[in-house]
């Protein structure tokens, strides 16, 4: 009988496994090396840790980082690219804008289909949808015959204008299929129906890019699955913080361009709400990165100005989360002025940190907090060993360049990286006009808690949140999403010009859209749940913002009144005299997926149990000597002044001199400022 509920969370460094088992209400969790030349592997050798029979296993969910490290790397399929003649350069003319305006010779990401396989077709729709000239049908065969020889695997569609009449791409897909059975087609009318040529071109190409390469791997996935003995659907965590089904990745492959990193937000989303805390901030430190999220009154910030390199957009909704080069392998560096860097180059896991003893001898963040006694010599209970004289080795090449001690050297290198994060946390919080004093902070990852109570001093956040499960909250996360489709178009009105049956009637073939996808997952109607949004801005303005619309809706009264509110909190700006236009109509639809009922324990022993030894840890300029508890043995309800290290498989959490820390009935460590 399937009893077990498996989520894995497949990182650049380590592929981490969550095991719930339903009828014990147990946690099991694990880690392994991830393989990046093969990745299906790594999810099937952490399975294989984990002791797992696939006849077990009820539900297993997963996010991925395939789609991104392909764009990364440029490891694509030969794709073509056909367009409205005269519009073959939009992905390479793009916005004309620079990630950083004032590096003349940081050169922008070239496009991932080249100009030699971008081909123009005689078609033209005008602004209002009608057919100005249609497709020539000759002409697409032998373009066609031409893309078989070149052996193209994958084509991207977008016409000008597509968004609101996809006849002709409809047309063209149909010849496609004819002439090239085997090559994947998406066109941009079913991918992105939406206005503003650039962006839905770039969605579509990216989706086009990702096709083949998600479609193979969820299939040697689900093969290997199924010798396991799983018979079930694989789950796959999309941008949009939903999970689509196997048999729909293929379509929207381009949505799980940043699968891995969504997974994270919503596990700080759940354990924040679980604690009592309806805003918070999540901070995801691991090996390379640290991925940042937002959650107020509830709910996770959602944008859909995102992208992997800069310049080429994808157009899907998606949890907004700012990534950084900070993590436990993020290298210490002297600059050209003379000035200490921390990333965002990273030891990665191969060479990896100095201490790891696999070659590296550079100083990263790992090696600094194995030198001030912050990180123990042994992780992962004892199976990995590190070498702290090779840390020591590797700082003392930084406190030579600044003439400091080692010690001083390390502390210098650990405040570096946590100024760097802090700045990331007010990008998202202050500078979206958030204050971070209303939010409790939620570190994890493998490095997060060992840096999360310095970020919060910094920044006046009250509490930190430090999961159970830290080092694999990220494949919690998986576990605790609901399937989910976007199904969106531009609709360009004054608001106070169109009528509520004529918005009602846009709504409802939007929903028809999005209830038959939920259909082509297996989802029921009693498990449904279909959200009306629209993006209202004001006239004149080029940015808008998603407000919720009602199910019946019978005026737009509360919805502009909404928007006035939600303009002056972004923003700090409304002025209900001006003229608001409705941009955009998207119906969110998702399907519920049973979420695991996690357990509360009642207290058990004693803080003694949990002793594990003390050591001295270096403190605001010394060293203090540092008790260091097992959390697997911290009672409920236990209160740890500081300073104190708590060790467990996955993490050390680090709670410095003038913080308090308590454990609650779902065994997180709260922590608060002093």
């Amino acid at each position: 009988m399937t009893h077990t509920r498996l989520a894995i969370d497949v990182g650049g460094t380590f592929t981490d496994v969550f095991v719930f088992n339903e009828n014990t209400g147990e946690v099991f969790v694990t880690k392994t090396s991830s393989t990046p030349s093969n990745p299906e592997q790594g999810i099937l050798n952490g399975i294989e840790k984990a002791e797992l029979n696939g006849k077990d296993i009820k539900i297993f969910s997963h996010g991925t980082t395939v789609g991104t490290n392909a764009l990364i790397e440029r490891k694509l399929p030969k794709t073509a690219l056909i367009t409205t003649k005269g519009f073959r350069d939009v992905t390479e003319i793009r916005r004309g804008t620079k990630e950083d305006i004032w590096d003349t010779y940081k050169d922008t990401a070239k496009p991932y289909i080249q100009r030699r396989d971008r081909f123009e077709v005689t078609e033209r729709i005008d602004y209002e949808g009608n057919i100005v000239e249609a497709i020539q049908e000759d002409e697409i065969r032998a373009l066609a015959k031409k893309l078989k020889r070149r052996n193209t695997e994958s084509i991207a569609v977008c016409f000008l204008n597509a968004y609101v009449n996809g006849e002709n791409e409809v047309k063209v897909k149909e010849i496609l299929k004819e002439e090239l059975p085997d090559v994947y087609v998406c066109i941009s009318s079913e991918v992105l129906p939406e206005i503003f040529e650039h962006e839905r071109m770039s969605t579509t190409i990216i989706n086009a890019v990702l096709g083949p390469i998600m479609s193979n791997y969820i299939n040697k996935l689900s093969d290997e699955m199924r010798k396991k003995g799983y018979e079930e659907e694989i789950l796959v965590l999309h941008s949009g913080g939903g999970v689509m089904t196997s048999s729909t990745v293929p379509r929207y492959a381009a949505r799980l361009a940043s699968s891995g990193i969504a997974a994270g937000a919503i596990a700080s989303k759940h354990i924040a709400k679980l604690c009592g805390f309806n805003n918070a901030i999540g901070l995801d430190m691991g090996g390379t990165s640290t991925d940042i999220s937002l959650m107020y009154d509830g709910d996770i910030r959602i944008t859909k100005d995102w992208s992997i390199e800069y310049g080429y957009p994808i157009g899907f909704p998606s949890i907004e989360i700012l990534t950084i080069g900070a993590g436990g392998g993020s290298l210490a560096w002297k600059d050209a002025g003379g000035s200490l860097r921390n990333g965002p180059q990273s030891a990665g896991a191969v060479p990896g940190p100095a201490c790891y003893g696999r070659g590296g001898t550079e100083p990263t963040n790992s090696d600094a907090n194995l030198v001030l006694g912050r990180l123990g010599v042994n992780l992962l209970d004892g199976t990995m060993q590190l070498d702290k004289e090779a840390a020591i080795q590797a700082v003392k090449k930084i406190a030579d360049e600044f003439n400091h001690s080692v010690e001083e050297a390390a502390n210098a290198i650990i405040e570096v990286a946590n100024a760097n994060m802090s700045d990331a946390v007010r990008l998202i919080s202050v500078r979206r006009g958030y204050d971070p004093r209303d939010f409790a902070l939620v570190a994890f990852g493998g490095a997060g808690p060992l840096h999360g109570a310095y970020l919060a001093k910094d920044l006046n956040i009250p509490k930190i949140i430090i999961p159970s499960h830290p080092g694999v909250a990220a494949a919690m996360g998986c576990l605790l999403v609901d399937v989910r489709h976007d199904i969106s178009k531009t609709y360009v009105k004054k608001a106070n010009d169109v009528s509520i049956e004529e918005l009602t009637s846009q709504f409802n073939d939007l929903r028809i859209e999005a209830k038959a996808l939920l259909e082509d997952e297996g989802i029921s109607d009693e498990t449904s749940t279909l959200m009306n949004y629209m993006d209202l801005r004001y006239k004149g303005q080029w940015r808008s913002l998603a407000v919720v619309v009602p199910d019946q809706l019978t005026s737009l009264d509360d919805v502009l009144a909404a928007f006035h509110r939600e303009h002056e909190r972004e923003f700090a700006f409304s002025d209900q005299e001006q003229v608001v236009e409705i941009y955009g109509l998207r119906v969110t639809a998702i399907g519920t997926v049973p979420k695991p009922d996690f357990p509360q324990y009642a207290p058990e022993g004693s803080i003694d149990d949990a002793y594990k030894e003390t050591r001295p840890v270096y403190f605001e300029g010394k060293y203090v000597e540092t008790k260091v508890y097992n959390r697997d043995k911290l009672p409920v309800y236990t209160q740890l002044p500081g300073p104190a290290i708590v060790d467990q498989l996955d993490t050390t959490t680090v709670i410095p001199p003038g913080f308090t820390a308590e454990v609650d009935v779902y065994k997180n460590i709260i922590i608060t400022v002093n």
